[in-house]
């Protein structure tokens, strides 16, 4: 990325230019003289911003400031910043040692990246002493090394930059000033920098030798496409699914606003209808509501009427009937389509087995089946290897049964989704009650679910479901391929989200923020969402409870410098594809640097600017969805970093979620 720094500016002027279309920007607040409350304005827009301030330049400005009072100077200045939300905050090693353990505290509890610079005005160390001072950087705290020098022949410029094979890529900065050095600030792109500095015009370079900010991107990003998307995002197909069938439980008429209609919604739509619930979808202004007059369900109310059920393609609405026609009826057939009929329901007939409940099939495990018998295992123990669907559908039967019941949950995966069954459950009105257990770590970690080693849920018998209105949430999911692209290509801005909900793909928000993206939210926790490029990094993430993060954020990886460590591959096989080896088999293909350790998938990454100067972008061709919507969001974020047409031989099936995806997609891409 391009960092255009600013000097001799008023706040007013700063603003202008941070919204005029920089990539990133260095304030100098030693040249520019900002209150705090300037500061706190400036460094609280929505770009990735480097906090300077230098010491000689402060006691030039200010004339009679001692050494201590310029440095106590710049730490104001600097914290000022750093607590507005600066990216990045620039310490040179001249620094003094109290000072940077102050602002090194500061940046670690604000997520703020600490570079420490070195520069020589007038010529380049030799290259043992060069690397002595970069090692000195990473010894007093720098996240990243920066060394500047001034190259008096092409020698200088050599020496500098052949410090990036020392060296992990995104850790250093380095490059030279003087016109025998103006390359090598591109070059260092090249090489692995995480970003480089340009000068807003010619007659505001900060140093000798800068580029101009505009020349240097027209020569990076010329024939480049560039996403700026403004999305409303659809209603959560997981939200909506169980909203559905709870609402067909219920006695009377609920009402579900902001229904966006998608093949899994439909389906459940369908089987509500089944169950003989009225189901109306109604318009209201911009948006759709579902109109559903429920059944007020009660144990065995549809026995002999209810003997079959088609979930079309989903597998969360398989698993949700699954105990829900034990509790309702008796000996219903459950059906599927397309790649569902071919997916397996790991864990399904043991599980139900362990409750009371029989499973008959022609293959285990794989719909068609017949669902027979009662959950009559009151305190029934059973895996939750396989996820959390299951464990949803019986929460949604147990209160139909004739006494009390407890289920402990091993090894419980997805547990997000599991609480979002709960919190739906709430709203019309059954009351269950969770635990959660985990050894030392678990406590110590105050309830973090990658340690909860158990869950014990227990439901009071005789509950009736209430009809309710509620407000259906955007989808999380969806959202992801948009925040990517955003992340790495420009910029996405998206309404509709909630960042107070239980769904599991918000951790999206985690993950961005770790790998340095820069993210921003107006209006409370469900106004819009905004994120821009900004230089990013490799990040480790447990996606064991959101395993439908996986193919779009592998992705993801592949533009984020270093190799990035993604956990719980073993969540992939029974997908709508098998999703490991969909990945893997699609990032080798591009060129990506991926494979898979245990239960991690291991995935080496580079900037972009790094991959378009290095001719790395990812490979183009003829690829497979095999009929999977996520791997179509994963291929078409693909798309905007590869060297040619990537072509998807199924988008179609993209429908099962969000129907609208490609063409919104497609219309965020800006070609000059």
């Amino acid at each position: 990325m391009i960092c255009t720094t600013l000097i001799n500016k008023t706040s007013e002027e700063i603003l202008d230019i941070l919204e005029g279309g920089c990539q990133m920007a260095e304030i100098r607040l030693d040249t520019c003289e900002l209150s705090d409350a300037e500061i706190e304005e400036c460094f609280s827009t929505d770009l990735p911003l480097v906090a300077t301030c230098r010491l000689a330049q402060v006691k030039d400005t200010h004339s009679g400031m001692s050494e201590l009072q310029a440095a106590l100077y710049c730490e104001k200045k600097l914290k000022k910043a750093i607590e507005a939300g600066a990216s990045f905050v620039d310490l040179e090693l001249e620094m003094p040692k109290e000072v940077v353990k102050r602002l090194k505290n500061v940046a670690e509890d604000n997520g703020t990246m600490l570079i420490r610079s070195f520069h020589d005005f007038r010529s380049t160390p030799s290259i043992e002493a060069l690397k002595a001072v970069v090692d000195k950087c990473f010894y007093h705290g720098a996240d990243i090394a920066k060394i500047v020098t001034t190259a008096q022949q092409d020698e200088d410029v050599k020496a500098v930059l052949s410090l990036y094979q020392e060296y992990p890529e995104g850790k250093l900065l380095a490059f030279c000033m003087g016109e025998n050095g103006r390359e090598s600030r591109l070059a260092c792109l090249k090489m692995g920098a995480p970003y480089t500095y340009a000068a807003l015009t010619e007659d505001e370079a900060a140093a000798p030798g800068q580029w101009v900010a505009d020349d240097m991107m027209e020569e990076l990003y010329s024939d480049r496409p560039y996403f700026d998307a403004e999305i409303e995002i659809p209603s959560s197909k997981s939200y909506v699914q169980r909203a559905v069938i709870a609402a067909a439980l219920a006695n009377g008429v609920s009402v579900l606003e902001n229904y966006t209609p998608c093949g899994d919604n439909e389906a459940a739509i369908a089987v509500a209808k089944k169950l003989g619930a009225q189901v109306k979808i109604k318009t209201v202004g911009s948006r759709k509501d579902i109109e559903i007059k429920g059944i007020a369900a009660s144990a065995d109310c549809l026995k002999g009427v209810l003997k079959e059920l088609n979930v079309g393609e989903s597998g969360l609405l398989a698993r949700l009937m699954i105990p829900l026609s034990s509790a309702l009826s008796e000996g219903v057939e459950i059906s599927g389509e397309k790649t569902l009929s071919k997916r397996k329901l790991s864990g399904a007939t043991e599980i139900m087995r362990n409750t009371g409940v029989d499973l008959s099939c022609e293959k285990e495990d794989f719909l068609p089946l017949r669902v027979s018998g009662k959950i009559t295992q009151n305190s029934a123990e059973i895996s939750g290897e396989n996820g959390s669907q299951l464990v949803s559908g019986l929460l949604m039967a147990m209160p139909f049964g004739a006494k009390n019941s407890s289920l402990l949950v091993e090894n419980p995966k997805s547990i997000p989704y599991t609480f979002m069954t709960m919190n739906v459950l709430k709203k019309f009105g059954i009351n269950i009650s969770n635990e959660m257990l985990g050894g030392r770590d678990f406590l110590e970690s105050e309830g973090d679910w990658t340690l909860c080693k158990e869950m014990i849920f227990k439901v009071r018998a005789g509950q009736k479901y209430n009809a309710t209105k509620l407000r259906l949430e955007g989808d999380w999911s969806a959202a992801v391929a948009y925040l990517c692209a955003g992340a790495i290509f420009g910029q996405a801005s998206l309404e509709g989200l909630d960042t107070s909900s239980l769904q599991a793909d918000l951790s999206i928000m985690d993950i961005l923020m770790d790998s340095g993206a820069v993210l921003s939210q107006f209006d409370g926790d469900d106004g819009e969402i905004f994120v821009k490029q900004a230089p990013l990094f490799a990040f480790s993430f447990d996606a064991s409870h959101a395993p439908d993060l996986f193919p779009v954020v592998s992705v993801f990886a592949a533009f984020c410098q270093g190799e990035t460590r993604l956990t719980g591959v073993s969540r992939l096989v029974n997908k709508e594809s098998n999703r490991a080896e969909a990945i893997v088999d699609m990032l080798t293909r591009m060129g990506v640097e991926a494979k898979v350790e245990g239960d991690s998938l291991l995935i080496q990454g580079h900037s972009l600017a790094y991959r378009i100067l290095n001719s790395q972008l990812l490979k183009g061709g003829k690829f497979s969805s095999r009929g999977d919507h996520r791997m179509v969001m994963a291929l078409k974020l693909a798309s905007l970093g590869a060297s040619s047409e990537i072509e998807i031989d199924d988008e179609s099936c993209v429908a099962k979620s969000y129907p609208a995806f490609n063409e919104e997609f497609n219309a965020s891409i800006v070609v000059d």
